[in-house]
């Protein structure tokens, strides 16, 4: 009976101690580091080989070549593109966690389980600067998913392009990279309806792949700009929560302050009539 008891306590204690270490997680920071990652995620990698299918789709059908030297020509443009979506992958895994650090030191289930805190003027300048760090990483995401619109864009319309030369038989539908910047205006590599490399083209993995892996990128640079507004909105949560905790503590710094005042100034008036009794 003794050892069922001291086991019941224990087990007891040990799912106290789980439900205290839940209530401690930062629910809203999670949720929106979780979303940040996979939209980042999604960005990234789709994007990475929608890019690598443009290239085979260039090289491919259109035969556009990469040029000599060091010319900046659209294989030079997509190898930069690359490289900028392996920094943002990085950076934003650092800043993701973060993110979820900050919001661990800055919620209100951390207080109850340490005890009270002292709200610095450092912690008050961290939250602010975050604040101001992704309301500005919102206004970039937001420029991303506008510059990834227009490759669905462009594909969007070669599909169709596509769809209508199928459906439509002798119609004179011709692509022209000239039309999207893709090479220079002197170079003439327009690919038309009835040649064969078009149909090719129109049925080929590459294209249909390339154009969904396009969409997919675009849907994962929506959802960060979703967990930025997410983050914005639990940053400024925290914010006002530091900010009422500051308050908080010059209140209670300022009553204890005047308690210490009257206790000194009642034992001096209890000593002075002692005093004066004796």
């Amino acid at each position: 009976f003794v050892h069922r008891l001291h086991s019941q306590k224990k087990k007891k204690r040990c799912m106290e101690c789980c439900l205290k270490c839940l209530r401690g997680i930062p629910y809203p920071s999670l949720i929106a580091t979780i979303l940040l990652y996979a939209g980042v995620a999604l960005f990234c990698g789709c994007g990475h080989e929608a890019l690598s299918g443009t290239v085979t789709i260039l090289q491919n059908y259109f035969e556009v070549v990469r040029g000599p030297g060091d010319g900046l020509d659209v294989f030079n443009m997509i190898d930069i593109i690359k490289y900028v979506i392996y920094g943002i992958a990085s950076a934003f895994f650092v800043y993701g966690i973060l993110l979820m650090v900050e919001g661990f030191f800055t919620s209100g289930a951390i207080r109850d389980l340490y005890g009270d805190f002292k709200i610095t003027t450092c912690g008050r300048c961290v939250s602010a600067w975050f604040i101001m760090l992704t309301y500005i990483f919102m206004l970039a995401w937001l420029g991303v998913t506008a510059f990834t619109s227009l490759p669905v864009f462009m594909y969007f319309n070669i599909w169709t392009i596509c769809q209508n030369a199928t459906l439509l038989e002798g119609a004179s539908l011709c692509l022209d990279p000239r039309q999207f910047g893709i090479v220079p205006i002197g170079e003439e590599r327009t690919l038309c309806a009835g040649s064969e490399k078009f149909f090719k083209m129109c049925e080929s993995n590459e294209l249909d792949m390339t154009f969904h892996l396009f969409v997919c990128a675009l849907a994962g640079a929506g959802a960060a700009v979703i967990a930025m507004i997410h983050y914005l909105m639990v940053l400024s949560a925290n914010w006002a929560y530091v900010k009422d905790a500051c308050k908080l503590q010059k209140y209670e710094d300022i009553k204890s302050k005047e308690e210490q005042e009257l206790h000194d100034i009642h034992s001096t008036r209890s000593k002075e009539r002692l005093n004066a009794y004796t």
